[in-house]
């Protein structure tokens, strides 16, 4: 169901369109706009939330669980790679023969026609993405955009726009991102993520060569990364290669970032000019992230300074460093980051922005096979940038518990053991940082799966600081 070819060809009308697990963030986007389109949109998910509010108030019919009779009535039903054939509404969408296509699928059903420019990559781009959109929009274009993250400053993570510019994000986790058919391309970075699809490390190089090579336009690289740098010689059949990062050579070249609050001053060079902004986004990495947003934003034709300025306005997306409350001078930022190398740059940013106050970290694992493949860098990296980190038991996800590999096991990995401890349960996380927690300290909770705990925490918070009086929540 995840064969990757561009070649597939859908009937003009979709009929009645039905989604297994519509509250996810690729597959709400896509139900978004087909309901905002005027067509008929039912769902299913097994929680309910803020992304299910939203398609009820476009018209969507939401079902919070699976059964088999959701599907009764649609002629077409859409799916993720996470859905397995043993779904009930999957299994009765086969016994009826209806159709059935992957979120990718529908997605590039609703782009023909259209400019498509996707960005890609292991990390960051989601961030890219939204700063794009809201970019090309300060820029005085109007384009349509599916993000997997909610863009702050829109309310939303999808959108018909008026040009015929479309903005995706493009999951390459299970090499659905070759089915677009694109005009320009943004690849944020490359890593070793995802073998269960690929299966090694040269076909994940080999995936992305296609879908830089594909474009027909243009394509943006970062030229830093290392995987990027490994495939750099492959790219020959690239329309127009651009490049961006620190390295000497890039066509758009980082020369300076610095930290200013929760701001950054961002100097950069593209054909001998140089040009110096601050953003509005926190750490090095979303000076990378602008930079590669504005090479995109120049090669569709707009001046290098506004551009960077554009990109530097973005005041980013849910979960990614995303300040959910102050109490009594104890910050409290959210970040979907589950590798290390996301990890890593969140951390960088706490640490920057903290200045001679701690960061503590609970952190979520997400899969049992990544836990295991980078324990000792988790490891390393908490250790390095966090003061103190709590980790939990692990978010399986779609896997199965691997033996001898949980939340316990991989606390155990850290250097140093006063700097670490393992929670078994979201209250004792709770009550480990709020006993450590003082003014002046960052918290921040790190996972996929983890942004429920967040309510508790920080009224465990308020109740232990209640000099503090009302806590400001400050939504990034």
């Amino acid at each position: 169901m995840t064969e990757t070819t561009r070649d597939e060809r859908l009937l003009e009308d979709l009929g009645r369109v039905h989604f297994i697990g519509v509250g996810g963030a690729g597959m709400s986007g896509i139900a978004h706009l087909m309901a905002a389109r005027g067509m008929t949109v039912t769902g299913s998910d097994q929680a309910d939330g803020d992304r299910l509010a939203e398609l009820r108030s476009l018209g969507v019919t939401v079902h919070v669980g699976h059964a088999g009779e959701h599907v009764d009535g649609a002629d077409t039903v859409v799916v993720s790679s996470a859905v397995h054939e043993d779904n009930p509404e999957l299994a009765r969408a086969r016994a009826l023969g209806l159709r059935v296509i992957h979120r990718s699928q529908a997605l590039a059903w609703l782009t023909r026609g259209h400019r498509v420019i996707a960005v890609a990559g292991a990390h960051g781009k989601s961030t890219s993405t939204g700063m794009l959109v809201t970019a090309l929009r300060e820029l005085g274009e109007d384009p349509s955009f599916v993000c997997g993250a909610v863009i702050s400053q829109l309310g939303t993570n999808a959108g018909w726009g008026g040009s015929d510019v479309f903005v995706i994000e493009a999951d390459e986790s299970d090499g659905s991102f070759l089915r677009y058919d694109t005009a320009g391309v943004l690849v944020t970075n490359i890593d070793t993520e995802h073998l269960d699809h690929y299966g090694s490390a040269q076909a994940i190089e080999d995936a992305f060569v296609r879908f830089l090579t594909a474009a027909r336009e243009f394509s943006v690289v970062d030229v830093d990364d290392p995987l990027t740098r490994t495939i750099l010689p492959r790219l020959g059949g690239c329309r127009r290669l651009v490049t961006f990062g620190e390295d000497a050579g890039a066509g758009f070249r980082l020369t300076g970032f610095t930290p200013d609050g929760w701001h950054g001053l961002v100097t950069a060079e593209h054909d001998g000019q140089t040009v110096r902004v601050r953003s509005d986004l926190l750490g090095h990495h979303n000076a990378l992230n602008a930079l590669g947003v504005t090479a995109v934003l120049v090669r569709l034709g707009h001046p290098f300074a506004r551009a960077l300025e554009a990109a530097g306005h973005y005041r980013g997306t849910a979960r990614r460093f995303e300040r959910r409350a102050v109490v009594d001078g104890i910050t409290v930022v959210d970040d979907y980051a589950h590798h290390p190398t996301e990890v890593a740059a969140v951390l960088a940013a706490a640490r920057d922005l903290v200045g001679d106050g701690r960061v503590l970290a609970v952190f979520e694992p997400h899969l049992y096979s990544r836990a295991r493949d980078h324990a000792d860098e988790f490891a390393a990296v908490f250790d390095r940038l966090a003061d103190f980190t709590v980790v939990t038991d692990i978010c399986g996800a779609r896997e199965v518990p691997i033996p001898g590999v949980d939340g316990a096991w991989l606390a155990g990995r850290f250097p140093r053991p006063e700097r670490v401890t393992h929670a078994g349960d979201w209250d004792r996380a709770i009550a480990e940082i709020v006993s450590r927690a003082r003014s002046g300290d960052l918290v921040l909770t790190l996972g996929v799966k983890l942004y429920p705990i967040l309510p508790p925490l920080v009224a465990a918070l308020r109740l232990a600081h209640p000099e503090a009086g009302r806590a400001a929540d400050a939504d990034a």
